[in-house]
Protein backbone atom coordinates (compact mmCIF):
# COMPACT_ATOMS: atom_id res chain seq x y z
CA UNK A 1 0.00 0.00 0.00
CA UNK A 2 1.25 3.69 -0.67
CA UNK A 3 1.04 6.33 1.65
CA UNK A 4 -1.29 7.12 4.54
CA UNK A 5 1.38 6.64 7.12
CA UNK A 6 -0.60 8.77 9.83
CA UNK A 7 -3.60 6.18 9.73
CA UNK A 8 -1.12 3.32 10.26
CA UNK A 9 1.39 4.90 13.08
CA UNK A 10 -2.37 4.99 14.64
CA UNK A 11 -3.72 2.20 14.21
CA UNK A 12 -0.63 0.39 15.37
CA UNK A 13 -0.21 2.68 18.28
CA UNK A 14 -3.78 1.18 19.30
CA UNK A 15 -2.92 -2.31 18.31
CA UNK A 16 0.51 -1.87 20.97
CA UNK A 17 -2.01 -0.36 23.49
CA UNK A 18 -3.66 -2.35 26.84
CA UNK A 19 -7.37 -1.94 25.74
CA UNK A 20 -7.63 -1.19 21.96
CA UNK A 21 -10.82 0.34 20.69
CA UNK A 22 -13.65 -1.96 19.55
CA UNK A 23 -15.01 0.15 16.65
CA UNK A 24 -13.22 2.53 14.20
CA UNK A 25 -14.43 4.47 11.11
CA UNK A 26 -11.88 5.04 8.39
CA UNK A 27 -12.73 8.37 7.32
CA UNK A 28 -11.74 9.93 3.73
CA UNK A 29 -12.52 10.49 -0.08
CA UNK A 30 -13.50 7.91 -1.49
CA UNK A 31 -10.96 5.68 -3.81
CA UNK A 32 -8.57 6.72 -1.20
CA UNK A 33 -7.55 3.16 -0.26
CA UNK A 34 -9.43 3.00 3.00
CA UNK A 35 -11.20 -0.22 2.05
CA UNK A 36 -7.39 -1.50 1.33
CA UNK A 37 -6.34 -0.24 4.65
CA UNK A 38 -9.10 -2.07 6.26
CA UNK A 39 -8.38 -5.08 5.31
CA UNK A 40 -4.51 -5.34 6.02
CA UNK A 41 -5.28 -3.90 9.18
CA UNK A 42 -7.77 -6.50 10.34
CA UNK A 43 -5.52 -9.20 8.70
CA UNK A 44 -2.62 -7.49 11.72
CA UNK A 45 -5.35 -7.84 14.43
CA UNK A 46 -6.40 -11.27 13.49
CA UNK A 47 -3.39 -12.94 13.17
CA UNK A 48 -1.97 -15.32 15.75
CA UNK A 49 1.42 -16.28 16.19
CA UNK A 50 2.06 -19.62 14.82
CA UNK A 51 -1.08 -20.08 12.79
CA UNK A 52 -1.33 -20.00 9.54
CA UNK A 53 -3.04 -17.28 8.16
CA UNK A 54 -5.95 -17.15 4.93
CA UNK A 55 -5.58 -14.21 2.24
CA UNK A 56 -7.76 -11.31 4.08
CA UNK A 57 -10.61 -11.67 2.01
CA UNK A 58 -10.86 -15.43 2.35
CA UNK A 59 -10.37 -15.16 6.21
CA UNK A 60 -12.97 -16.94 8.29
CA UNK A 61 -12.42 -14.41 11.07
CA UNK A 62 -12.51 -11.32 8.96
CA UNK A 63 -16.43 -10.33 8.37
CA UNK A 64 -17.63 -8.80 5.24
CA UNK A 65 -21.11 -8.35 4.61
CA UNK A 66 -22.22 -8.00 1.06
CA UNK A 67 -24.35 -5.90 -0.93
CA UNK A 68 -27.00 -8.07 -1.96
CA UNK A 69 -28.40 -8.94 -5.97
CA UNK A 70 -30.18 -5.62 -6.64
CA UNK A 71 -33.31 -8.43 -8.62
CA UNK A 72 -34.63 -11.64 -8.39
CA UNK A 73 -33.28 -12.05 -11.78
CA UNK A 74 -29.68 -11.09 -10.53
CA UNK A 75 -29.96 -13.75 -7.66
CA UNK A 76 -30.15 -15.97 -10.79
CA UNK A 77 -27.49 -15.01 -12.48
CA UNK A 78 -25.29 -15.31 -9.07
CA UNK A 79 -26.90 -18.89 -8.34
CA UNK A 80 -25.59 -19.48 -12.20
CA UNK A 81 -22.08 -18.20 -11.90
CA UNK A 82 -22.94 -15.25 -14.32
CA UNK A 83 -22.16 -11.73 -13.58
CA UNK A 84 -24.94 -9.58 -11.59
CA UNK A 85 -25.43 -6.34 -10.38
CA UNK A 86 -25.93 -5.51 -6.60
CA UNK A 87 -27.96 -2.85 -4.27
CA UNK A 88 -26.43 0.18 -3.87
CA UNK A 89 -27.22 -0.48 0.29
CA UNK A 90 -26.16 -2.81 2.93
CA UNK A 91 -29.28 -4.66 4.16
CA UNK A 92 -30.36 -5.39 7.60
CA UNK A 93 -31.03 -9.04 6.46
CA UNK A 94 -27.15 -8.68 5.94
CA UNK A 95 -26.44 -7.24 9.20
CA UNK A 96 -29.08 -9.62 10.66
CA UNK A 97 -26.98 -13.06 9.57
CA UNK A 98 -23.56 -10.94 10.53
CA UNK A 99 -24.29 -10.77 14.30
CA UNK A 100 -25.75 -14.77 13.86
CA UNK A 101 -21.97 -15.23 13.26
CA UNK A 102 -20.82 -13.50 15.76
CA UNK A 103 -22.51 -15.35 18.62
CA UNK A 104 -19.71 -18.06 17.66
CA UNK A 105 -16.23 -17.85 18.86
CA UNK A 106 -13.08 -16.90 16.15
CA UNK A 107 -11.82 -19.78 14.08
CA UNK A 108 -8.05 -19.59 14.11
CA UNK A 109 -7.67 -16.80 17.27
CA UNK A 110 -8.52 -14.77 19.46
CA UNK A 111 -9.93 -11.77 17.79
CA UNK A 112 -12.29 -11.34 14.81
CA UNK A 113 -13.18 -7.91 12.38
CA UNK A 114 -16.05 -6.89 11.04
CA UNK A 115 -15.25 -4.43 8.24
CA UNK A 116 -18.87 -2.18 6.63
CA UNK A 117 -18.00 -0.73 3.20
CA UNK A 118 -18.91 1.61 3.32
CA UNK A 119 -20.88 2.34 6.11
CA UNK A 120 -22.56 5.09 4.70
CA UNK A 121 -24.43 2.72 2.30
CA UNK A 122 -26.14 1.22 4.80
CA UNK A 123 -30.11 0.72 5.30
CA UNK A 124 -31.81 2.70 7.95
CA UNK A 125 -32.92 -0.36 9.98
CA UNK A 126 -29.34 -1.79 9.07
CA UNK A 127 -28.09 1.05 10.81
CA UNK A 128 -29.94 0.69 13.75
CA UNK A 129 -29.69 -3.11 13.68
CA UNK A 130 -25.34 -2.70 13.53
CA UNK A 131 -26.19 -0.24 16.35
CA UNK A 132 -26.22 -3.30 18.62
CA UNK A 133 -23.42 -4.56 17.90
CA UNK A 134 -21.57 -1.72 18.74
CA UNK A 135 -23.07 -0.96 22.08
CA UNK A 136 -22.68 -4.00 23.10
CA UNK A 137 -19.78 -6.08 21.06
CA UNK A 138 -18.77 -9.66 21.71
CA UNK A 139 -15.68 -10.31 23.48
CA UNK A 140 -12.57 -10.30 20.83
CA UNK A 141 -14.61 -8.28 17.78
CA UNK A 142 -13.58 -5.37 16.58
CA UNK A 143 -15.17 -2.86 13.82
CA UNK A 144 -14.01 -1.27 10.84
CA UNK A 145 -16.60 1.11 9.38
CA UNK A 146 -15.30 2.56 5.45
CA UNK A 147 -17.45 6.08 5.32
CA UNK A 148 -16.98 8.33 2.39
CA UNK A 149 -18.79 10.84 3.83
CA UNK A 150 -19.26 10.61 7.55
CA UNK A 151 -21.32 13.18 7.89
CA UNK A 152 -24.05 10.87 6.67
CA UNK A 153 -23.68 8.18 9.68
CA UNK A 154 -25.51 9.05 12.55
CA UNK A 155 -24.28 10.65 15.81
CA UNK A 156 -24.77 7.53 17.75
CA UNK A 157 -22.64 5.45 15.49
CA UNK A 158 -19.59 8.20 15.44
CA UNK A 159 -19.76 8.31 19.67
CA UNK A 160 -19.33 4.97 19.55
CA UNK A 161 -16.17 4.79 17.43
CA UNK A 162 -12.66 6.29 17.20
CA UNK A 163 -12.11 8.12 13.90
CA UNK A 164 -9.04 7.57 11.45
CA UNK A 165 -8.95 10.14 8.92
CA UNK A 166 -7.77 9.40 5.55
CA UNK A 167 -6.64 12.45 3.48
CA UNK A 168 -5.75 12.27 -0.48
CA UNK A 169 -2.54 10.85 -1.91
CA UNK A 170 0.29 12.65 -3.79
CA UNK A 171 -0.09 12.75 -7.27
CA UNK A 172 3.43 11.22 -7.44
CA UNK A 173 2.08 7.90 -5.27
CA UNK A 174 -1.35 8.77 -7.10
CA UNK A 175 0.98 8.13 -10.50
CA UNK A 176 2.68 5.23 -9.03
CA UNK A 177 -0.47 3.24 -8.51
CA UNK A 178 -1.60 4.09 -12.15
CA UNK A 179 1.84 2.90 -13.25
CA UNK A 180 1.38 -0.46 -11.30
CA UNK A 181 -2.03 -1.05 -12.09
CA UNK A 182 -2.80 0.08 -15.99
CA UNK A 183 1.16 0.37 -17.42
CA UNK A 184 -0.24 0.35 -20.59
CA UNK A 185 -2.51 2.86 -20.52
CA UNK A 186 -1.69 6.08 -22.56
CA UNK A 187 0.61 8.65 -20.79
CA UNK A 188 -1.71 11.67 -21.86
CA UNK A 189 -4.66 10.02 -20.45
CA UNK A 190 -2.75 9.03 -16.99
CA UNK A 191 -2.01 12.87 -17.03
CA UNK A 192 -5.54 13.71 -16.97
CA UNK A 193 -6.35 10.96 -14.52
CA UNK A 194 -4.23 12.17 -12.03
CA UNK A 195 -5.05 16.43 -12.19
CA UNK A 196 -9.08 15.02 -12.44
CA UNK A 197 -8.20 12.67 -9.40
CA UNK A 198 -7.73 15.21 -7.02
CA UNK A 199 -5.17 12.69 -4.83
CA UNK A 200 -8.24 9.54 -5.04
CA UNK A 201 -6.16 6.62 -6.69
CA UNK A 202 -9.90 4.71 -6.82
CA UNK A 203 -10.84 7.72 -9.26
CA UNK A 204 -8.04 7.93 -11.51
CA UNK A 205 -8.07 4.05 -12.37
CA UNK A 206 -11.83 4.78 -12.78
CA UNK A 207 -10.65 7.47 -14.94
CA UNK A 208 -8.36 4.96 -17.44
CA UNK A 209 -10.14 2.03 -17.08
CA UNK A 210 -13.67 4.06 -18.74
CA UNK A 211 -11.78 6.03 -20.95
CA UNK A 212 -12.97 9.16 -18.89
CA UNK A 213 -10.71 11.45 -20.55
CA UNK A 214 -13.55 12.92 -23.28
CA UNK A 215 -16.01 13.28 -20.61
CA UNK A 216 -13.81 14.75 -18.03
CA UNK A 217 -12.99 17.73 -21.20
CA UNK A 218 -16.63 18.32 -21.60
CA UNK A 219 -17.20 18.36 -17.58
CA UNK A 220 -14.20 21.49 -17.44
CA UNK A 221 -15.66 23.44 -20.94
CA UNK A 222 -19.03 23.36 -19.10
CA UNK A 223 -17.52 24.77 -15.88
CA UNK A 224 -15.40 27.35 -17.57
CA UNK A 225 -18.02 28.45 -20.37
CA UNK A 226 -21.21 27.59 -19.22
CA UNK A 227 -23.99 26.12 -21.59
CA UNK A 228 -26.71 28.39 -22.42
CA UNK A 229 -27.52 26.26 -26.23
CA UNK A 230 -27.44 22.79 -23.97
CA UNK A 231 -24.64 21.87 -26.70
CA UNK A 232 -21.96 20.80 -24.07
CA UNK A 233 -24.41 18.98 -22.32
CA UNK A 234 -25.88 16.78 -25.56
CA UNK A 235 -22.17 16.23 -25.94
CA UNK A 236 -21.89 14.99 -22.28
CA UNK A 237 -24.58 13.03 -22.60
CA UNK A 238 -23.86 11.27 -26.33
CA UNK A 239 -20.20 10.56 -24.13
CA UNK A 240 -21.77 8.93 -21.53
CA UNK A 241 -23.37 6.21 -23.63
CA UNK A 242 -27.12 5.04 -23.85
CA UNK A 243 -26.72 2.45 -21.78
CA UNK A 244 -24.01 3.05 -19.48
CA UNK A 245 -22.95 0.75 -16.76
CA UNK A 246 -23.32 1.55 -13.27
CA UNK A 247 -19.64 1.45 -13.17
CA UNK A 248 -19.08 4.34 -15.94
CA UNK A 249 -22.35 6.41 -14.09
CA UNK A 250 -20.71 5.86 -10.95
CA UNK A 251 -17.53 6.82 -12.08
CA UNK A 252 -18.65 9.84 -13.81
CA UNK A 253 -20.13 11.15 -10.90
CA UNK A 254 -16.86 10.98 -8.68
CA UNK A 255 -15.23 12.44 -11.15
CA UNK A 256 -17.79 15.22 -11.60
CA UNK A 257 -17.26 16.05 -7.49
CA UNK A 258 -13.63 15.60 -8.00
CA UNK A 259 -13.86 18.53 -10.87
CA UNK A 260 -15.76 21.05 -8.84
CA UNK A 261 -13.58 20.40 -5.67
CA UNK A 262 -10.32 21.01 -7.77
CA UNK A 263 -12.05 24.35 -8.78
CA UNK A 264 -12.04 25.58 -5.17
CA UNK A 265 -8.74 26.64 -4.88
CA UNK A 266 -8.13 30.27 -5.79
CA UNK A 267 -11.68 30.90 -6.65
CA UNK A 268 -13.49 33.99 -5.24
CA UNK A 269 -15.79 33.93 -2.81
CA UNK A 270 -19.16 33.77 -4.51
CA UNK A 271 -17.59 31.44 -7.58
CA UNK A 272 -16.51 29.30 -4.50
CA UNK A 273 -20.56 29.10 -2.48
CA UNK A 274 -21.97 28.34 -6.69
CA UNK A 275 -18.92 25.46 -6.70
CA UNK A 276 -19.97 24.31 -2.93
CA UNK A 277 -23.91 23.90 -4.06
CA UNK A 278 -23.23 22.77 -7.41
CA UNK A 279 -21.40 19.78 -5.65
CA UNK A 280 -23.73 19.29 -3.04
CA UNK A 281 -26.27 18.57 -5.71
CA UNK A 282 -24.11 16.58 -7.36
CA UNK A 283 -23.36 13.96 -4.62
CA UNK A 284 -27.32 13.88 -4.06
CA UNK A 285 -28.05 12.98 -7.47
CA UNK A 286 -24.90 10.62 -7.24
CA UNK A 287 -27.05 8.71 -4.58
CA UNK A 288 -29.89 8.69 -6.49
CA UNK A 289 -28.68 7.40 -9.72
CA UNK A 290 -28.69 3.97 -9.07
CA UNK A 291 -31.87 3.85 -6.83
CA UNK A 292 -34.28 5.34 -9.15
CA UNK A 293 -32.92 3.80 -12.83
CA UNK A 294 -32.60 7.28 -14.50
CA UNK A 295 -32.69 7.57 -18.56
CA UNK A 296 -28.99 7.75 -19.25
CA UNK A 297 -29.77 10.79 -21.22
CA UNK A 298 -31.63 12.62 -18.59
CA UNK A 299 -29.20 11.96 -16.23
CA UNK A 300 -26.17 13.42 -18.06
CA UNK A 301 -28.50 16.46 -19.10
CA UNK A 302 -28.87 16.64 -15.32
CA UNK A 303 -25.18 16.32 -14.28
CA UNK A 304 -24.33 18.57 -17.07
CA UNK A 305 -26.70 21.44 -15.82
CA UNK A 306 -25.36 21.04 -11.91
CA UNK A 307 -21.70 21.29 -13.52
CA UNK A 308 -22.52 24.54 -15.86
CA UNK A 309 -24.48 26.33 -13.08
CA UNK A 310 -21.15 26.80 -11.27
CA UNK A 311 -19.84 28.48 -14.21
Amino acid sequence: MLGHEAPWREWRQAMAGHRMHHAWILSGPQGVGKGSFALAAAAELVAEAGVPQPEPDAHPDILIPEHPPATKEDEKKREAGQPFNRKRAITIDEIRNLQRRLTTRPTLGRRRVVIIDPADHLEKNAVNCLLKSLEEPPEGTYFLLVAHRIGRLLPTIRSRCRILRFAPLPDAQVELVLSRAVPNSDEATRAAAIVAAQGSPGVALEFVEEDLAPVHQLMQRLLDEGDAGFRLRGALSAELGARPSRERVAATFELARAVLAGALRGADPARQARLIEAHSAVARLGLEAPQFNYDAAMLAMELGGLIAAAH
